[in-house]
């Protein structure tokens, strides 16, 4: 088996056979991945209810929040393009943005100053101890695809999986077309 170099900045794919409902046909966003662990935010989950119906006092803001990951739900997180307004955000890539000062973002946000075009939230995220996700890796669970914002911010998420995993092309392309059902049967 080949050996699959990561990174912050790049994404995971569930393996088109994976059982877990948490990450079953999943796309994550990697953030983070040191010698601690990694974290990152499943891009293509999103949920039924708005941001500015998650958190009080929130301005009016009328996008979906994100299923990010079964890591702490009770945590609000948000990938952005905005770095160079947003105090104390973290690059990930080069266009790419993960947190910041959340009293500047609403600020911001009633400014209009970022629109509904320029960030993501998500609710948790996806975590993983030392060396667990390169196990993971290792047994098969998870695909290396090549990042581009335009998933996070211009993709239908119900395709996005589909998507990125036949871009990968040969058997994957394949496979990327079996619908879910097929592969459970």
């Amino acid at each position: 088996m080949r050996k699959i170099h990561i990174q912050r900045g790049d994404l995971l794919l569930s393996q088109p056979f994976m059982l877990d409902g948490n990450f079953r046909r999943s796309v994550v966003y990697l953030t983070e991945l040191n010698l601690e662990g990694a974290i990152g935010f499943i891009i293509n989950r999103p949920m039924d209810i708005d941001i500015d119906q998650l958190i009080p006092d929130f301005p009016e803001f009328s996008v979906p929040a994100y299923f990010g990951g079964p890591v702490s739900t009770d945590t609000i997180h948000y990938v952005h393009r905005v770095g160079e307004l947003l105090e104390d955000s973290m690059q990930v890539t080069k266009d790419l943005y993960w947190g910041g000062n959340f009293e500047q973002l609403k600020a911001l946000i009633n400014q209009k100053i970022i629109t509904e075009a320029d960030i993501r939230f998500y609710v948790g995220y996806s975590g993983w101890t030392a060396g667990q996700l390169e196990a993971e890796i290792k047994m098969g669970s998870w695909l290396k695809g090549e990042m581009d914002q335009n998933y996070i911010f211009n993709t239908e998420s119900g395709d996005l999986w589909k998507k990125v995993v036949a871009e990968k092309g040969d058997v994957y392309n394949v496979i990327a077309n079996i619908s879910g059902k097929d592969l459970l049967n």
